[in-house]
């Protein structure tokens, strides 16, 4: 680990990938078939607007520092990387979860509230580094209980009353490349793309 990627100044635009390996083949007579590698890990492609010398520099040097693809280090997203929903909440894992699960108990939340946690929302379980999706819409019961349903299949079991990060999410990722490279010109801007892999 070496360190969080500078978040300032922010990406002009993000492309999120999911990365989900599997082997197709087809058959003589046509026939499609299938079968998943089971695994999955979250791809970025981040564009910067032009920037100074002085903003550009810290970046390009945090960067080179990398070592290419060798090192790993923590990114965390602009917008993406925090709930649509209430981002007042600090989600407990309710019971221990299994490695496949695709769904949680959780508890600690505030009672009979809609749209906790949003289709679409970013989160980390405390006790490891992969990131999850949530691929419904969470709402907590008079309890303040909910059932949370995410993507991809559980990598490592979860135990009980592990906390979940559901703002400023964490992802520890590298380089895709192990080139860093700019461009800049005589209006004295530098302009910077880079390709990150999520290192679970």
């Amino acid at each position: 680990m070496s360190g969080t990627f500078p978040s300032s100044p922010a990406p002009q635009s993000i492309e999120v990938q999911s990365l989900e390996p599997t082997l197709v083949s087809t058959t003589i007579n046509l026939k499609r078939q299938a079968r998943s590698r089971g695994g999955q890990r979250w791809g970025f492609k981040v564009v910067f607007a032009p920037m100074s010398r002085a903003n550009f520099d810290p970046i390009f040097a945090f960067s080179v520092k990398q070592r290419g693809q060798y090192e790993t280090f923590t990114w965390v997203p602009t917008t993406i990387g925090t709930t649509r929903g209430e981002t007042g909440e600090s989600p407990v894992v309710d019971g221990a979860v299994s490695v496949g699960a695709t769904s949680c108990s959780l508890k600690d939340l505030t009672a009979s509230t809609t749209n906790i946690m949003k289709s679409g929302d970013f989160f980390k379980f405390s006790g490891q580094n992969k990131i999850y999706m949530c691929t419904s819409d969470m709402s907590s019961d008079g309890s303040g209980d909910a059932t949370l349903s995410f993507a991809p299949k559980l990598a490592t079991a979860v135990a009980d009353d592990e906390t979940l990060t559901i703002n400023s999410v964490p992802f520890n990722v590298s380089f895709a490349s192990d080139i860093a490279s700019y461009g800049t010109n005589v209006t004295g801007y530098y302009s910077y793309e880079i390709e990150l892999v999520e290192v679970p």
